[in-house]
């Protein structure tokens, strides 16, 4: 304790003499301002000053009857551990003296030498001031390591803690008294982790060079979790100190670990898609010439005949392999919707009965619908699709039977979410949850769920296409999905749709019904797949369609320059070698207003569409596709007003 500038310090003499008293008294009495001197000579006064009176000075003789200098020393080390404490004694020897100093005893006087006690008494308050500035400036940098959130340590040779800060502490589940003078192997049972930081920290301390470690898992026993930071590790040579030391700075990127790896999880699904996207384009050609002959082939043969079987066998490998190709273009965004404004909650109750027949007797249902929902924009077929995918993975997870919960509810996604989650725009969404009791997976499982026929069920069950069409759909409808999944504790996929501000629209119109033969209408079909193009003239031309075909854009336009007669339809692909459809429809509507346009395509591209919705009032024919449905659309587009 040190007094404030210009007030009088306070001095404590304990002294069984009260001639010696009087000396002390004198000599002290020449300081500037003179001290404020309380004397005591007994132990129980001596003990009762340390409180009441706090001192900043201790003046104490060696040999008093009863209690000598040594107590007295001893008590005030206790009491007032910062105080100066001056031995004033009539003789001492030098062993003594030095048990003193060793002791705590700032320094002894001599009464044959007392003109000495002044500057002695000036001098140790100086030096308590020092100390007392050190230890505020130790509290200060301690306040100020403890406040970083970055793990800050120093090491020695032999891995133990010198020094470290809360955010260390904390890590390892313990104190920072705990870990001081500890090592890692105490606390951490991993010894590969424990040899790697060593092998670093020596690496560091041998060459004398910093050490920037970009990535370094740490961790954490008591919470069994491992976190991942950046260190930067540096020698230390400290004064008077002959062995080496190192000084770690870590910085936690954990959050930004796991946004880097939900990036090149998203980057990578991007990629698979667009490849799994290209190879339904070229299959769905190939489909539909087999659909398409298929059926042609079954008109020629009569209704006894065997071989009938056998096509209707066809048909039904196209049928699964059109499905297939389905999925991958959900999967890659390829497909086209027919978004409307819906409500969630009633698309969810409209498929309860086909949900109960979908699980098991042994799994219990269960639905909460969020009162007030907003509406959400989306292509309802789509959203049935993508709520029965989770439900049937759902059941498979509950094998043994348990709960299977689909939920819905408004949320809002801020920019803390946001900055967590790649590709979240902040804003309002509709939510769906779908939670299951069962088997639940692992990390790793988790990160390829849904990538495309990726699946944890036994070899012959299933395609592993069910998650990644839901993920297709929903990122296509501009939403989110995200799981939350632990081994044992079931599973929840939230799927978030952006909400709008606009009323329920109704259910579209029925289907029409089968169409009729043709009006002697002439149809300019333009297909690059020769096999694809002969099939849609011989279905054309089987209803009274006068067809005229070409292979390319430039074909297409130098036939119509030359036809005279009407052309009524263009019958398109999408993507040619040389143009899209959409240039060639308006290069051919220069010269005939009138033409009406049927795109088809295994995937349109952005010429019709954008962001896979259709363009208004554009007619499109997804491939693959039978004759009869190429037939019927060819109709109803002429039939349009």
């Amino acid at each position: 304790m040190t007094s404030a500038p210009n007030a009088p310090v306070r001095v404590l003499m304990l002294e069984d003499d009260e001639h010696d008293a009087t000396l002390i008294r004198r000599e002290l009495g020449r300081l500037t301002p003179p001290p404020d001197i309380r004397h005591v000579a007994t132990e129980a006064a001596f003990v009762t000053a340390l409180g009441e009176f706090a001192p900043h000075v201790i003046l104490s003789d060696h040999n008093i009857p009863g209690f000598g200098g040594g107590a007295a020393l001893e008590l005030a080390r206790k009491a007032l551990p910062d105080t100066p404490v001056i031995l004033v004694t009539g003789s001492l020897d030098e062993e003594t003296a030095v048990a003193y100093l060793k002791a705590g005893a700032t320094d002894y006087i001599l009464k044959d030498r007392i003109v000495r006690l002044g500057p002695a008494v000036l001098e140790a308050l100086q030096r308590a001031r020092q100390r007392q500035a050190l230890r505020r400036h130790e509290r200060l940098l301690r306040q100020i390591i403890d406040a970083n959130p970055s793990l800050i340590f120093v090491k020695d040779w032999d891995g133990r803690f010198v020094l470290v800060n809360q955010a260390v502490a904390e890590i390892y589940g313990t104190t920072v008294e705990a870990l001081v003078g500890k090592t890692d192997a105490d606390f951490n049972p991993d010894k590969e982790e424990v040899a790697h930081f060593l092998r670093n920290d020596r690496e560091v301390m041998s060459s004398g060079r910093p050490k920037l470690i970009a990535e370094e898992p740490v961790t954490n026993p008591a919470a069994r979790q491992t976190r991942w930071f950046q260190t930067i590790k540096v020698p230390l040579r400290l004064p008077d100190d002959d062995f080496p030391k190192l000084l770690g700075v870590a910085t936690e990127i954990t959050e930004r670990k796991r946004l880097e790896e939900q990036l090149l999880q998203s980057q990578k699904m991007e990629a698979v898609g667009q490849l799994a996207g290209g190879v339904a384009h070229d299959f769905n050609n190939i489909l539909t010439a087999i659909v398409g002959y298929t059926d042609l082939l079954a008109e020629d043969l009569s209704a006894n005949t065997r071989h009938r079987e056998d096509l209707e066998e066809i048909r039904k490998a196209a049928r699964r392999a059109a499905a297939l190709t389905r999925q991958l273009l959900a999967f890659s965004r390829k497909q086209v919707l027919e978004p409307r404004v819906v409500d969630l909650n009633a698309i969810v109750q409209n498929m309860d009965k086909m949900l109960r027949s979908l699980i098991s007797e042994n799994i219990e249902l269960k639905a909460q619908f969020a009162p007030n929902l907003a509406a959400a924009r989306a292509d309802p077929n789509q959203l049935e699709q993508v709520i029965m995918n989770l439900a049937i993975n759902a059941r498979d997870a509950m094998p043994d039977g348990g709960t299977l919960t689909i939920e819905t509810g408004n949320a809002k996604l801020d920019e803390d979410y946001a900055a967590k989650h790649i590709s979240v725009v902040p804003g309002e969404y509709v939510m769906l949850a779908v939670s299951d009791t069962g088997c639940g997976m692992d990390q790793d499982t988790q990160a390829r769920i849904f990538e495309p026929f990726f699946t944890t069920k036994p070899a012959g069950r299933g395609t592993g296409l069910g998650l990644s069409t839901v993920y297709g759909i929903v990122k296509q409808s501009g939403g989110n999905i995200w799981l939350y999944s632990e081994p044992g504790k079931g599973t929840t996929f939230k799927v978030y749709l952006p909400a709008v501000d606009a009323a329920v629209e109704e259910p579209g119109k029925p289907l029409a019904p089968a169409a009729r033969k043709s009006a002697g209408e002439t149809i300019l079909v333009v297909e690059d797949d020769d096999q694809l193009r002969r099939l849609t003239h011989r279905a054309l031309a089987g209803q009274g369609y006068t067809v005229l075909e070409a292979d390319r854009g430039t074909t297409a336009m130098d036939i119509a320059r030359r036809h005279k007669g009407r052309i009524d339809l263009l019958l398109t692909d999408v993507v040619m070698p040389d143009t899209n459809g959409r240039k060639l429809a308006d290069a051919l509507r220069t010269d005939r207003p009138g033409l009406r346009v049927l795109f088809m395509s295994g995937y349109p591209d952005g010429a019709i569409v954008h962001h896979g919705i259709l363009d208004h009032g554009v007619a499109y024919l997804a491939k693959p596709f039978t004759t009869e449905a190429v037939t019927r659309k060819v109709r109803e587009v002429l039939d349009t007003p």
